[in-house]
């Protein structure tokens, strides 16, 4: 029985990753163990602050702000997850990969990376803010400080 030596374990993780990645895949790193997306041509929308304030109208979405650190929300937001551990934290979304979520952060691009990292997981129905907070604020809408 041979030991194992770093080239060993990188050539071996290598092979075993090549194929998802020349398919255009790409892989996240998740409580120490890697995870494959579906895809990196994985689609999100963006939508605007009056977009999102009709829909807010009849909530039937899951809103989350991925903002770190916290500098306020808007109504109605189910959940709070850093932008870079949105991938650890997929128990805290709905488990049906085709529900609507909406993120949203200060500026929009946190929003932006959580939104490319849950469409490249697999999750089909996913939007983001663009312009984030600031953007909600600048249409006239107002945010909440807990």
């Amino acid at each position: 029985m041979s030991k194992r030596t770093g080239l060993d374990n990188f050539l071996r993780v290598a092979a075993l990753l090549l194929p998802t990645l020349l398919a255009g895949g790409t892989f996240f790193w998740n409580a120490g163990e890697v995870v494959a997306a579906e895809s990196t041509t994985a689609a999100f929308q963006t939508i605007t602050p009056k977009d999102l304030a009709q829909m807010l109208q009849h909530k039937d979405f899951v809103l989350v702000n991925v903002h770190i650190p916290y500098e306020g929300e808007i109504a109605q937001t189910d959940a709070l997850i850093p932008f870079d551990q949105i991938a650890a934290n997929l128990d805290k979304l709905p488990a049906d990969k085709t529900a609507t979520i909406v993120l949203y952060c200060r500026s929009g691009r946190m929003s932006e990376i959580a939104a490319t990292t849950l469409a490249g997981l697999g999750y089909t129905h996913v939007a983001h803010l663009g312009g984030g907070m600031i953007g909600w604020e600048a249409a006239g809408q107002s945010l909440l400080h807990k």
